[in-house]
């Protein structure tokens, strides 16, 4: 046996720790997975997931060879058979019923590798479509739309400057089981005792004392979908009492006074109700806020899935602008990548990518290139012209990600054709007629090209593949291409030399100097954009320098960015854009509303990443995971019995699940879990289906309960009942 150690970052979640992974590469067998202690920016610091990376490679029910449907069931097939199938299937709809007659949707998994972001892009643009569909208008779309209307890019995104903050202050977000979200911080429980040990303060607002919310100085229970009202409580005691200070940026800001006059009918007394925080409570954290030396705002998950997603996102931004809290240490700051221009983007003022068109069926708009994935039952299943006839998949899983999912399952076989790229036979891909596997991560060149943009401290890291590609499988990469090849009738190797030039053009830049003569695409593409990078001239940045360090390179802490870093016409902050100041009228009409008796809300688990992880034994071992947790009035009311199974209904579902009864819990709230729902029925989930079934939170989730805006589902806050089963 020949073992070595060999580091790279888990890439599965968005924190990238570092790991020390030690290996047989003869016998491509994993022997241990460790933190990699070296590592600036984890510190040795690994949560379960990253064990995730052994278990992965070795799953037995991984899918090796490509799956093609023939007389109802599944064959195996060589990968050039399959990638033909695949790409004349989609073909025919495309040439029968139109251009727009095939839909994609990108799964969550796509913006862990790279090299699949900076290609999966041509297979869209081979396709032709304008139906393309994510994970992002699942979960962060608010967020990124917000920031385009005020920073000028969807992709200037604030994160928490934790390591210098004094005050954190936390709404609908779990970090401590998620590991940060919109905010890549590795090592979270570390960045927290620090926080702590220099005397910092952490507060908490959620419907469930989380995790995290245990963790805190104070946690204050906040109704779900509540984020909007309470923000606009704070930003009105802030103003009454004069406790605005925008400092530095306040040349910068664009319609301060119309915030201002936002805020001004929200007092306190208005919003609490549906705050579900009492008046002086929301006085005094505003105070608070307002008064701490160096403060922050972060919402994550709360603030953005749900029915005032886009406002609750904007206001937390505002929040942080009018009292000094932007741009500045301790604040919510702008990372600085190793891959973006040393231009900068300042002046370069582009429209905001929104409303270009619509969906077909409700007009839901499109934004960045995407349509609300709200929208994807009804577009399959509504007939007319435009009608989406085929779907193409890549490492998602929407029937347990997206809302109303047993509409959803239906539609999907109801479709003329569909691909589903995948390692997995899954309760998606089982509705396809060709599966076409990819390699593993362990296989793959890593490099965190989305999460470094959302770093809480700059830093560079480029992982190379640990074991070779098993024979016959391709990466997902190769697969976008090989397929977009196909659809245009040319060589996958005509569409890399394309992908290559256009890379080099869009940075001025050339191809000289590639890390090593037998670089694949992405590797040539990422190396230009390095050596075009902010730290390429200060640093030597390339990807042969980030090869030389396994461990990473430190890039030093966050540093003010504006205003360079602006996209606006006018080169300012429009603090209150007309888009986001027309949403509310819709919540003043919220307030006269009655408050349904009982809401749902989702919940994080340490060892699960959506539907992730649930066959893997290492992961999957332990107690139930998908229950429903309810406060004990609640269940007192109904009569309901700790342990015992109950019926959750909702408009357009109902589930029977275990349930928990805990004082966690707000009252007039209950928990549910996404991602689970593996009843093993056609798929290849031996240790999901066995160890944590669960139930399909999403079959109870509502398509019509939308962010206005953005179009994005409202999944916290859907109001449920519960009876005894």
């Amino acid at each position: 046996m020949s073992r070595e150690i060999v580091y790279r970052s888990c890439s599965f979640c968005e924190a990238h720790c570092g790991v020390a992974i030690e290996v047989d590469r003869s016998a491509r067998r994993v022997i241990t997975v460790r933190g990699d202690r070296d590592d600036p920016a984890s510190g040795g610091y690994i949560c379960p997931k990253a064990y995730g990376m052994k278990g992965l490679f070795e799953d037995p029910d991984r899918l090796r060879k490509p799956l093609i449907r023939e007389n109802g069931a599944f064959r195996e097939a060589e990968m050039e058979e399959a990638l033909d199938r695949a790409a004349a299937g989609l073909a025919r709809v495309r040439e029968k019923h139109g251009q727009n007659a095939v839909a994609t949707y990108l799964g969550n998994p796509n913006i862990h590798d790279y090299a699949s972001m900076l290609v999966n892009p041509t297979l869209q643009r081979a396709l032709g479509t304008k139906w393309r569909f994510s994970a992002t208008s699942v979960d962060q779309l608010p967020k990124v739309v917000s920031a385009a209307f005020m920073f000028g890019s969807p992709s200037l995104l604030a994160v928490p400057d934790i390591d210098r903050t004094d005050f954190f202050l936390v709404l609908g977000a779990n970090p401590l089981a998620s590991n940060g979200s919109l905010m890549t911080a590795p090592n979270f429980p570390g960045r927290l005792r620090a926080l702590r040990e220099r005397g910092g303060t952490l507060i908490v607002l959620d419907p469930r004392r989380s995790e995290t919310a245990e963790a805190a100085d104070e946690h204050h229970f906040l109704r779900p979908g509540g984020d909007a009202f309470f923000l606009l409580g704070v930003l009105h005691t802030i103003f009454a009492e004069g406790l605005a200070k925008p400092g530095r940026l306040d040349s910068l800001l664009r319609n301060r006074e119309q915030l201002e006059a936002c805020a001004h009918a929200f007092s306190p007394e208005v919003v609490s109700q549906l705050a579900g925080i009492g008046p002086e409570s929301i006085r005094d954290l505003a105070r608070r806020f307002a008064g701490a030396k160096r403060a922050v705002c972060y919402g994550r998950m709360g603030t953005t899935t749900q029915a005032f997603g886009s406002l609750a996102s904007w206001l937390v931004d505002a929040l942080n602008i009018v009292t000094g809290n932007l741009d500045e240490p301790g604040g919510a700051m702008f990372s600085r990548t190793a891959h973006e221009s040393a231009r900068g983007s300042g002046g370069r003022a582009r429209p905001v990518p929104f409303g270009r068109w619509r969906t077909r069926v409700r007009g839901l708009p499109e934004f960045a290139g995407e349509l609300p994935v709200a929208a994807l039952s009804e577009e399959i299943d509504t007939p007319g012209p435009g009608q989406v006839r085929g779907l193409l998949t890549i490492a998602g899983n929407p029937v347990l990600s997206t809302p109303n999912a047993g509409r959803l399952e239906n539609a999907l076989k109801s479709l003329s054709f569909m691909v589903s790229i995948d390692l997995y036979l899954n309760e998606t891909s089982r509705h396809a007629d060709v599966i076409l596997p990819t390699t593993t991560v362990l296989e793959r060149e890593n490099y965190g090209l989305a999460f470094h943009a959302q770093a809480v401290r700059n830093f560079a890291k480029c992982c190379t593949p640990v074991f070779e590609p098993e024979e016959g499988l391709l990466h997902p990469w190769q697969v976008s291409l090989e397929l977009a090849a196909r659809l245009r009738g040319e060589t996958a190797d005509a569409l890399a030399t394309e992908l290559i030039a256009g890379t080099a053009q869009q940075r001025d830049a050339t191809a000289d100097g590639a890390p090593h003569e037998d670089a694949n695409v992405p590797e040539q593409m990422l190396d230009l954009l390095l050596r075009s990078g902010g730290y390429a001239a200060t640093h030597g940045i390339s990807l042969a320098t980030l090869r030389e360090n396994p461990h990473g390179i430190d890039l030093g802490p966050l540093e003010a960015r504006l205003p360079e870093a602006l996209s606006t016409d006018d080169g300012r902050i429009d603090v209150a854009p007309e888009a986001l100041r027309a949403e509310l009228p819709r919540l003043s009409e919220a307030l006269a509303e009655d408050v349904p008796d009982l809401v749902m809300v989702g919940r994080r688990h340490i060892r699960s990443n959506n539907s992730w992880f649930h066959n893997l034994p290492a992961l999957a071992k332990g107690k139930e995971r998908c229950t429903l947790r309810m406060h004990p009035s609640d269940a007192a009311r109904r009569s309901l019995v700790d342990g015992n199974d109950v019926w959750i209904s909702s408009r357009v579902g109902r589930l029977r699940v275990r349930l928990e009864i805990g004082d966690d819990m707000m009252p007039g709230v209950v928990s549910l879990p996404h991602g689970f729902g593996h009843d093993g029925s056609a798929t290849r989930l031996a240790v999901a289906s066995s160890l944590q079934p669960g139930a399909n939170a999403n079959a109870l989730n509502d398509d019509d309960r939308i962010d206005a805006l953005s179009g994005t589902a409202a999944f916290s806050g859907l109001p449920v009942s519960v009876e005894a089963a």
